[in-house]
């Protein structure tokens, strides 16, 4: 190498040492035991110790279980449907030997539509699950409607879920009232995280009285999350999210949970006429 070209890249190195580095800023503020914590570290995963004790149990303490039922409904046939589902739920309150009773029955007015989601909640865990499809399969005007129900359908989906013990307890509406159902997907071994941070969070969220039900996926596709939101109407929904973030300390949480996710989507519900909760 020439002398020439050696004091060109000496000169190079020098200009170079001289420029700013841009970094990306991470200074926060100072925690109990003196470390610090940045925004940035509000995004990292924390580590979850094991645990011989399983997940449900950890996040839920009832023995209720609750059956979610999505069914995609031709456009044509959503009367039909409607009618069909009604007679049906008439059957099962008229047996009164059964621990198993409709919460809610939606319509959804925005996002997957001609859809319709029906939520039930059994009472003393999968063995009154298991006595009410023994008793039902029995019932030969069950079995006809769940034949015809059939030929109304595109399709349809079902989940056991359990309810987070943080959230508080489920109340049945009156009067004019919407639905948001929010619907996450984990990634997997995660789920404990989310009920750690949403046990802070679910605080922030009761100002209006909003929060209706929140529960995560036993059977069916799993490490699902649903959050399920009361509200006036798209008017009231905006004003009360909106109250959320100006709240101090509801952006942590949510700094926090989004890394967990890997897909989300929101639908509004609008009760049916035969729905429990209005």
């Amino acid at each position: 190498m020439s002398l020439a070209s050696t004091i060109r890249g000496c000169a190079r190195t020098v200009l170079l040492r001289q420029q700013p580095i841009r970094t990306l800023s991470t200074s926060g503020t100072l925690l109990r035991d003196g470390s610090e914590s940045s925004w940035l570290s509000k995004l990292l995963v924390r580590k979850i110790e094991p645990t011989k004790e399983s997940h449900s149990r950890m996040l839920s303490d009832k023995y209720d279980i609750y059956e979610l039922h999505t069914h995609n409904v031709r456009p044509d046939s959503v009367g039909k449907y409607l009618e069909n589902y009604k007679n049906t739920v008439q059957i099962v309150q008229s047996k009164q030997n059964l621990s198993m009773e409709l919460i809610g029955s939606w319509n959804v007015e925005v996002g997957d539509l001609d859809q319709c989601l029906h939520l039930w909640r059994y009472t003393g865990g999968f063995e009154m699950v298991d006595q009410a499809k023994r008793e039902l399969t029995n019932d030969k005007s069950y079995v006809q409607l769940m034949q015809e129900r059939g030929t109304f359908l595109r399709s349809r989906h079902l989940q056991y879920l359990l309810a987070f013990s943080y959230w508080p307890q489920l109340k049945l509406r009156e009067g004019k009232n919407i639905y948001e159902i929010r619907s996450y997907r984990l990634k997997p071994g995660t789920m404990i995280e989310w009920g750690n941070n949403w046990a802070r969070a679910i605080n922030y969220r009761q100002n209006n009285d909003e929060a209706f039900a929140g529960y995560f996926s036993q059977i069916g596709r799993l490490y699902n999350v649903h959050h399920i939101w009361c509200y006036k109407d798209l008017q009231g929904r905006k004003e009360t999210r909106e109250s959320a973030w100006r709240s101090p300390g509801w952006d942590e949480c949510v700094a926090y949970t989004v890394p967990l996710i890997r897909e989300m989507h929101c639908r509004i519900l609008s009760p049916t006429e035969f729905s429990p909760t209005q």
